[in-house]
């Protein structure tokens, strides 16, 4: 088997559709208001004439391109491609201000590909053990998880904590707008019919990110916000720093992994958890505070990036539960064909599952070359005048808004959030605690009520339950820890890192 497997993933079609697969991922990837996820949506039902192995590489491929594409445009203009680039931003965006912009975007693409390596590994080496691992995972350790993620706010939090946690408080707001999950009651909808199913995510973020920055940009010019210079920086000295900080690196690819592989947890909360860990333990941060061009940041968050899409891959295949809704519409190319994920895969297709498996590798790979050589082409973009990329994005993302659900509604939802955002920016609020805010505010509420009523089904006080599951009290002193780190990181301390640096820069 092993030979037939060699032959259909090295067969010319099998490397042209997995190179174009990633190519798409990763311009679409980088279109604010696209994603890889749209892209697999389109070409999903295009899949139906391939032979099932070459549609769920190619897909695969899109999947693991497009994580990457989101940090181009995140790290250049500072407009993260899609949700799981915002951390990127935050470190990427002020080192292109610096006219460092080739440098960051190397740090980004061999971050993304070390860390594509290791979680399409972790798939190969370890899918049995790891979904069994998942399986452990019931509402009170999600409930856990989900804390751990606004934990992790404090770390992105800016100058002011209070305005960071109006921030997430506005956030978990707009995603209690709708019906009720679980008693059905409408909260927050004024009989308005829009909003019954709730508020999107996806608008949520491209408003707060990109209509927001690009109607901060409006009259602004490129030379004013970006000095562009072009670096002589070289990638093998960029691979060299990111090696030696190889701790940190195994750190974020585990965690990238291991929330992949937790169904449900969502992308997002893997790359905010490595970001707030490298911020945690960095070595660094006296010199180059977080959220001024720290690489340490883009490391972190692009190794879980990418990381992450082997991981969401391990539940899928293994027992046919999807770690993202971009695994479950890579599983639907398969069911096209008759085939369904799970045990039944490798008993009676087992081809096809490690011809997915290994030619994930060749995916990895075909994203490294690609971005690695278009670096310099990438960092072209500075040169454009602000008063054409602001009307190019609008569209884009008007576009990719409306696509999502041909949805007027949500096209105006991201607009008003995008004026919000743009208010936000100039009384220095962050936007990125109301993103996560409005991400993890289901998983939190939805997760806390199901463990209330396990406990009433077992016939057990609600802590009872809980904390005599070992999980839970491991995660549970994870989130205190959590917050008492980031809470004893005093404001006094920023502005005394804050002072050092701009004495600093004036020698």
């Amino acid at each position: 088997m092993v030979i037939s497997v060699l032959q259909q993933i090295l067969n010319p079609q099998m490397l042209l559709l997995v190179l174009g697969g990633v190519f798409l991922g990763v311009v679409l990837g980088a279109i604010p208001g696209l994603s890889g996820t749209i892209g697999i949506a389109l070409l999903l039902p295009i899949t139906f004439k391939m032979q099932p192995a070459q549609a769920i590489l190619m897909l695969g491929g899109i999947f693991m391109g497009g994580m990457y594409g989101g940090s181009i445009t995140a790290i250049l203009i500072n407009v993260p491609g899609d949700l799981c680039a915002t951390c990127t931003a935050i470190e990427g965006y002020p080192l292109a201000k610096k006219g460092r912009a080739q440098e960051a975007l190397y740090y980004s693409i061999l971050s993304s590909t070390l860390g594509g390596f290791f979680g399409v590994a972790a798939l190969i080496l370890f899918t049995p053990q790891l979904a069994k691992a998942a399986l452990k995972f019931g509402p009170p350790e999600m409930f856990f998880c989900a804390l751990c993620g606004i934990a992790v706010v404090s770390a992105l939090s800016g100058k002011n904590r209070y305005k960071a946690f109006f921030a997430t408080a506005f956030g978990l707001l707009i995603s209690m707008v709708g019906i009720d999950p679980i008693s059905g009651v409408q909260r927050f909808t004024f009989n308005n019919i829009n909003v019954m199913s709730g508020i999107s995510v996806i608008p949520v973020c491209i408003g707060m990110f990109c209509f927001a920055e690009m109607f901060n940009n409006i009259g602004n010019k490129v030379s004013e916000k970006v000095y562009y210079a072009k670096s002589n920086i070289k990638r093998v000295t960029v691979l060299k720093d990111i090696l030696r900080q190889w701790k940190l690196l195994i750190k974020s690819c585990i965690i990238g992994t291991f929330v992949g592989i937790l169904p449900g947890i969502g992308a997002s909360m893997a790359i905010f958890l490595a970001y707030g860990e490298a911020k945690r333990c960095s070595k660094t941060s006296d010199v180059v505070p977080f959220g001024e061009g720290n690489v340490e940041g883009i490391i972190a968050a692009e190794s879980a990036n990418n990381a992450l899409v082997g991981g969401t891959m391990v539940p899928m295949l293994a027992l046919g539960i999807p770690g993202s809704p971009t695994a479950a519409m890579i599983g639907s190319a398969l069911t096209i064909h008759g085939l369904m994920c799970g045990p039944d895969l490798f008993s009676k297709s087992p081809d096809i599952a490690y011809v997915f498996m290994w030619g994930m590798l060749i995916a990895v790979a075909f994203m490294g070359l690609l971005g690695t050589f278009g670096v310099k082409y990438f960092s072209y973009i500075l040169k454009v005048k602000m008063e054409y990329i602001v009307p190019v994005v609008f569209v884009f993302a008007m576009f990719g808004t409306y696509a999502l659900n041909n949805s007027m509604f949500e096209l105006i939802v991201a607009i008003v959030l995008g004026i919000i955002g743009a208010i936000f920016k100039r009384f220095e609020v962050p936007c990125a605690p109301v993103v996560i805010g409005a991400v993890l505010s289901n998983m939190i509420e939805l997760n806390a009520r199901r463990s209330i009523t396990l406990s009433k089904i077992y016939g057990k006080p609600l802590l009872v339950y809980v904390f005599t599951r070992p999980l839970c009290i491991g995660l549970a002193v994870t989130v205190c820890v959590l917050f008492v780190l980031f809470f004893s990181m005093g404001t006094d301390k920023q502005k005394k890192v804050k002072k050092q640096v701009e004495d600093t820069m004036d020698e």
